[in-house]
């Protein structure tokens, strides 16, 4: 069977490039070594992952938030299976909408494992049983990423386990140990925490979700604090896991090099994820992979080293985000089709999904600072907020970042309510090399979560804010 496009991989980078390749023309198809589509994002990751907090959030508002707001009940109980086979439910309406849009775009869909022949060439291993050949002008490996998982943690999918596990066991642990309080540890690590569990995050940088604005670490820090049963152990590494039958020990070393055990019923290695490239049989295609599984890319077309090979998402460099890889679909199919299309990597927003939730956008003040960049600040508390005060979710505050001699914003972070939602309005802002005097000039309606950002942009300004 010959086609235009073949993808590999149906995450969201994978069909959304699918859906765009057919609607600029061409004859697609695209492999998924599983049943269903959708690739982590959808399966095992974003959406059961919003699923269950959502559940989580609304246990922990009827238990600890209802009766302030004059809302009586009796104490709320869990029926875990019930949130569960919920969030089962959700992956397989997103699982139809994503069959319902390959059948709409007349896309070709393969289930079973795809590997290069060579160049031109994919062999897929049906899952149904048998082979099929599929001759492709063009193909885009998009295959994801899986968590990392170092030799040493004993990985068992029992008592020891990833975000794949954590979605879908059969009980709510007493004790969770989470290894990393990275954007999937403190997710997760949310999740269970406020459905009762003693959480103990366990990280090896110095603070939560190191990778954004360091501010944004500390707030979480200390609104998860209030949330639930937790304890934080920083600048610590872990040495070592063993299961124990109905106990799991993590043996760590701390930043005074003193070795360090935890014990729990369960424990969460959530470190981060690796390319997922393996039996892709790349070098037979003429490329091979670096030492952690990335294929090299150009940096403008998303084309590998061979001609007519592209890669995108969590397989190439950059941050592994859903939406990333979705721009980058859309980059290669158009790129494809002789469009000039573009991506500004600094401009795509990065979100932590607790609550309160965390979005940024642009530089941190780190690396500002490490750049010798001239910049200034201007931030906003949500609790002089009267929408926040109004719906009692106080807790963050947004930071505008600002360059000191033009105004330009170069970077947004927002923790608090909605905050995953306000930030596309820093990002349009960007996108327009806006300044924080143009951010907080424009009108917001009252009384919004938003007024923060304007207030923020305001402070950055001239020390400008109205409210603080």
């Amino acid at each position: 069977m010959e086609f235009d496009v073949i993808v590999i991989g149906s995450g969201p980078g994978g069909y959304v490039a699918a859906i765009r390749c057919a609607q600029l023309g061409m004859k697609t198809a695209i492999v998924e070594k599983y049943n269903a589509l959708g690739g982590t994002c959808l399966n095992v990751g974003c959406i059961p992952s919003k699923a269950l907090l959502d559940s989580s959030e609304h246990y922990s508002n009827a238990t600890h938030h209802f009766a302030e707001h004059g809302i009586e009940i009796k104490a709320p109980k869990i029926n875990f299976g019930t949130m569960i086979d919920r969030k089962n439910e959700v992956v397989k309406k997103m699982n139809n909408g994503v069959n319902f849009l390959m059948k709409k775009n007349k896309i070709t869909v393969f289930n079973g494992f795809g590997s290069f022949i060579d160049s031109k060439t994919i062999k897929v291993v049906k899952n149904e049983g048998g082979e099929e050949t599929l001759k492709g002008k063009n193909i885009i490996v998009a295959t994801g990423s899986k968590p990392t998982i170092l030799p040493f943690m004993n990985y068992d999918k029992d008592r020891i386990i990833t975000s794949t596990e954590a979605l879908n066991l059969k009980e709510i642990p007493k004790h969770l140990i989470v290894i990393g309080a990275g954007v999937i540890g403190a997710e997760l690590g949310s999740v269970y925490g406020r459905l009762g569990s003693k959480v103990t995050f366990i990280e090896f940088a110095g603070s939560m979700i190191p990778t954004m604005d360091s501010s944004m670490g500390k707030e979480l820090q200390k609104s998860l604090k209030k949330q639930f049963d937790s304890e934080f152990h920083f600048n610590t590494k872990v040495t070592g896991i063993k299961n124990t039958g109905k106990e799991v020990e993590v043996i760590a070393e701390n930043n005074k090099g003193e070795q360090v055990n935890f014990k729990a019923d369960y424990c969460l290695v959530a470190i981060g994820r690796r390319p997922y490239t393996d039996n892709l049989n790349l070098s037979l295609a003429g490329l091979t992979p670096d030492d952690r599984g990335r294929i090299a890319v150009d940096e403008h077309t998303l084309e590998t080293s061979v001609k007519g090979i592209y890669a995108i998402g969590d397989v190439i460099r950059g941050a592994m985000l859903a939406h990333k890889a979705e721009e980058e679909g859309v980059l290669v199919a158009e790129t494809i089709a002789g469009q000039k299309p573009h991506i500004h990597y600094n401009l795509i927003p990065g979100v932590v999904y607790t609550w309160p939730e965390v979005a940024s956008v642009g530089a941190t003040e780190d690396e500002l600072k490490k750049s010798g960049a001239a910049y200034k600040i201007g931030s906003f508390p949500f609790k002089a907020l009267g929408r926040a005060t109004a719906s009692g979710d106080t807790d963050g505050l947004v930071k505008v970042l600002a360059d000191k001699n033009t105004d330009e914003v170069l970077g947004v972070h927002i923790i608090g309510a909605r905050a995953a939602d306000m930030i596309a309005e820093a990002v349009t802002a960007m996108e327009f090399r806006a300044s924080a005097e143009d951010l907080g000039r424009i009108s917001h309606a009252h009384p919004t979560y938003m007024e923060a950002v304007k207030e923020a942009a305001l402070a950055a300004t001239d020390n400008r804010s109205i409210h603080s």
